[in-house]
């Protein structure tokens, strides 16, 4: 049995609502969402110093998604963290809704920021992390990005403002899944050697299996000991992970189930397969 049994059947729980809700919005993004599930369980319920009733507490860690178009796999774990009740994610992409299809500050409880433009992510993290330390607060800055999204020259702007600060108080976290929007990312833009662009740009950077609890907590845990600058951590993910049909597929990035496909993901997730 798993030490950390708990957080695959949490990832497992938030890989069934992120089918459904796109399901019944008609519309959304599965294969990020599901294949950044695993990362996403470990810091909600095991990585992050937050307080789903307290949503506001100044002292939190900061988590940013980058990639908005996952939101999905963040709106069900801050659902099942309680920040909101689990039903709303019913709501997905429907209007008036505080689930939108990217992530918008202010509309939903635990939202950190308003993502859409891919690339961005990262400066906002860098902001808010420098001004962690100019007002010398302890909490620390998590930024989940895509792989795709490092196609953005904006992105790499604010890897050379990391780095130049020595950001040790921010981790960037890198869903390695090698698709995007139409096709695989080696295909589309290159971007191996990744870990050594990383080096070379003097972030401490560590490469994991993003679906191993054992490495994805490992690896938060040298971030935090890392005191030379900020940490990347390359977590390798299975885009569409735990529902067969969509694994390793781009097609599936921006594309809702159909009925058919919709039951025989849940059946599959139900399953724990």
């Amino acid at each position: 049995m798993s030490s950390y049994q708990d957080l695959e059947i949490k990832a497992r729980e938030i890989r069934k609502l992120v089918i459904k809700s796109i399901y019944e919005a008609g519309s959304g993004h599965p294969a990020g969402s599901l294949g950044a599930s695993d990362l996403i369980a470990a810091f909600y319920f095991k990585i992050l110093n937050h307080k789903p009733t307290e949503p506001n507490w100044p002292e939190r860690d900061r988590f940013i998604l980058s990639n908005g178009h996952i939101c999905p796999a963040l709106y069900a774990a801050l659902s099942l963290s309680g920040y909101f009740p689990v039903l709303e994610m019913n709501n997905l992409r429907k209007f008036g809704s505080g689930l939108q299809g990217h992530p918008h500050r202010g509309k939903l409880p635990g939202v950190e920021t308003t993502s859409g433009p891919l690339g961005s992510g990262l400066a906002q993290a860098v902001g808010i992390a420098l001004a962690a330390r100019i007002d010398k607060k302890d909490f620390r800055v998590y930024c989940l990005t895509s792989d795709g999204e490092h196609d953005s020259g904006n992105h790499w702007e604010a890897v050379m403002v990391a780095a130049k600060y020595k950001l040790n108080n921010l981790t960037l976290l890198i869903d390695r899944n090698k698709i995007q929007l139409s096709g695989n990312t080696e295909e589309i833009m290159p971007l191996e050697p990744l870990s050594l662009k990383y080096k070379s740009f003097n972030f401490n950077v560590l490469e994991i299996d993003g679906h191993n609890f054992d490495e994805i907590i490992d690896s938060v845990y040298k971030a935090k000991n890392y005191k030379d600058g900020p940490t990347v951590i390359i977590a390798n993910t299975i885009p569409g992970k735990g529902v067969s049909f969509m694994e390793g597929k781009w097609e599936w990035h921006g594309k809702a189930p159909s009925k058919d496909e919709f039951e025989a993901a849940m059946a599959e997730l139900e399953g724990g397969n």
